[in-house]
């Protein structure tokens, strides 16, 4: 058992994206593990299946785990479908939502969706405030009526944002209940020991939760192969993808070692992202992880 200062660290899986017919198989196999989350990212043009749809048909084949955009870019989506959206979601999984979201940075995702990729922040910032007063009950302007259903989760989903840059780590105490870190051990308590002193500026009681994504791939060569294919392409936009896929962990000690050190950093939950389609993945990360 992995332990942090605040208690035993939980463990989520993210779910492959090439391959959604077979994700339920995924989600019945991490129901019955050690496991607390599922994942899935967030992307429009590309051959991924849409996480908000995706999850509520999880959320029928499960019980317990959480559902959890990692992250969900806000910006392409308009911001009162998105409040009903994720508070119908929430409603139906009885509060298993975690809404993980942030702004992307792909130019063919904001071209599609017709907005602005150079104002996303902006975008997003004002969203959030829009989302919150409607999981309140609010009304939506004075000429128009509230919007529900309301969330189970009193206030709305819990949300986390994915954060680099400063301003993206500030909104994380601003506006949410902790960060989504997609950064390897090396450089991940940067972020961490800024969203802390973000938090403490704004008086946040308590502290934020900090959430840990790690990319992996358990198995034969040509599964650990395949695995690194479809992060490869999944990350061709991004200058840092060849380095991310070389980053990925194929060996348990790897993984036990990566979980060790996130739980001495203060992290709450690791969540393993898995590239490999086998859904024997869960089975084989489940035994490491016990």
């Amino acid at each position: 058992m992995i332990t942090t200062e605040s208690g035993r660290m939980t463990f989520g899986i993210g779910l492959p994206i090439g391959d959604p017919e077979g994700l339920t198989e995924w989600a019945l196999r991490a129901e019955n593990g050690p496991f607390s989350t599922l994942g899935l990212l967030d992307r429009l043009v590309y051959d991924n299946p849409e996480p908000l749809v995706t999850l509520a048909h999880l959320a029928g084949v499960t019980q317990r785990l959480r559902l959890q955009t990692e992250v969900l870019i806000a910006p392409l989506r308009e911001p009162a479908l998105l409040a009903k959206q994720a508070a119908t979601l929430d409603r139906l999984s009885h509060g298993r939502l975690t809404l993980g979201v942030g702004v992307g940075g792909r130019a063919d995702d904001h071209e599609a969706s017709g907005t602005e990729l150079r104002t996303r922040g902006k975008r997003l910032d004002a969203q959030i405030a829009t989302m919150r007063r409607l999981w309140a009950g609010e009304p939506y302007s004075d000429s128009c009526a509230a919007i529900g259903p309301l969330p189970h989760t009193a206030g709305g989903p819990e949300l986390l944002f994915g954060a680099f840059q400063p301003a993206a780590l500030e909104r994380v105490a601003r506006w949410g209940g902790g960060l989504l870190a997609a950064a390897p051990p090396a450089w991940a308590p940067r972020l961490f020991d800024a969203v802390r002193r973000f938090w403490a500026e704004y008086d946040r009681p308590g502290s934020p939760r900090i959430v840990a994504q790690v990319n992996t791939a358990l198995g034969a060569p040509e599964v650990i192969d395949d695995a690194r294919a479809a992060m490869s392409a999944y990350y061709a936009f991004n200058e840092y993808g060849n380095s991310m896929v070389d980053g990925m962990l194929t060996e348990p000690a790897q993984i036990r070692t990566a979980a060790q050190q996130f739980a001495d950093m203060g992290v709450d939950e690791v969540v393993f992202y898995c590239y490999g389609r086998d859904p024997e993945q869960v089975d084989r990360l489940a035994d490491i992880l016990g």
